[in-house]
């Protein structure tokens, strides 16, 4: 068995133990998802993180390890403003904390496929094309230059979204939860509730977020293992980091002006290998460091006002 074929396998036991793991003791069906618990699934995830972080150094050597624990934190950090999205579309539906934990676990399946074949597509493209990657380098420097300047509060009322319409106009649906069903039979006609929807928003909110994060990890590494494996790690930690943020989304309004400087960096560092400019992947991780640790700090610091 090759190098590569035992990490991946590694990598698979490990996520299909914890997943398990996750589902099966850690979170009860039909139940809410209390705080502490949310926390201890989180770490579980964040240190299974760290654990093929070791992993790698030891197989593959520092580069492809810092590679991917560069990769790993901006993806997660990316996780963080997507989770404030999540929150929105739940408390637009109503929906009740009790199918919380089932909905999102769907969802984030889904989001994990659809991620998977992004990632197939956009390294079958610059495997052919090289010149694709510099393609990604604008659209994050206009991405993050979009969401620097973007206000907080301004989101758009789920239900006025296109994707929502969209699923209007294509299935029938119910304004309810069905009692914690996906498709109910009402008038004698099958209609899908608003579980059903919230999934498939969940999905498609994490395609429009995959547009701007898989090409941020094209800037840090092109290495399919990386790539793959810092998705996946941290698409699946956006469940327990849900339920760890839902009641403080407030408290990290400058959140989202440090991930659209990471953006630009990134965006920024793919561009310059036009000049045959090329930094090492621990300065990446410094400056992914610096920018969410300072927007973790102004936030603390300077809370937003009522």
């Amino acid at each position: 068995m090759g190098q590569s074929n035992l990490i991946y396998l590694v990598f698979g036991i490990v996520l299909l133990a914890a997943v398990l793991l996750d589902l099966g003791l850690l979170s009860k069906k039909g139940h809410a998802v209390p705080v502490r618990s949310a926390l201890w699934q989180t770490a579980l995830w964040v240190g299974l993180a760290l654990a093929f972080f070791a992993f790698l150094l030891v197989e593959r050597g520092q580069v492809t390890a810092w590679e991917y624990l560069s990769a790993y934190l901006m993806e997660w950090s990316l996780s963080v403003d997507n989770i404030f999205v999540f929150i929105l579309i739940f408390d637009s539906f109503r929906i009740k904390p009790i199918f919380y934990g089932r909905v999102l676990m769907v969802g984030i399946l889904a989001a994990i496929l659809l991620r998977v074949g992004f990632i197939t597509v956009g390294v079958g493209l610059v495997a052919r094309w090289h010149w694709v990657l510099y393609i990604f380098g604008v659209i994050l420097i206009y991405t993050g230059v979009s969401m620097f300047r973007q206000k907080k509060g301004n989101e758009e009322d789920v239900h006025e979204g296109r994707p929502y319409k969209l699923l209007k106009r294509v299935l029938p649906l119910t304004d309810h939860d069905g009692g914690g069903k996906w498709r109910i039979t009402e008038g004698g006609r099958k209609k899908y509730t608003t579980l059903f929807v919230v999934v498939l928003l969940l999905a498609m909110t994490d395609i429009v977020f995959a547009l701007d994060s898989i090409p941020a990890v094209f800037g840090i590494t092109q290495e399919k293992l990386v790539i793959y494996t810092s998705n996946i790690f941290a698409v699946l930690g956006l469940r327990s980091l849900f339920f760890l943020l839902q009641g403080a989304a407030a408290r990290f309004s400058r959140l989202q002006q440090g991930i659209a400087v990471v953006l630009l960096f990134v965006g920024i560092k793919m561009l310059a290998e036009i000049w045959e400019i090329h930094l090492p992947a621990y300065i990446s991780l410094l400056v992914i460091l610096l920018c969410l640790g300072g927007a973790m700090l102004l936030s603390a610091r300077r809370p937003p006002t009522a």
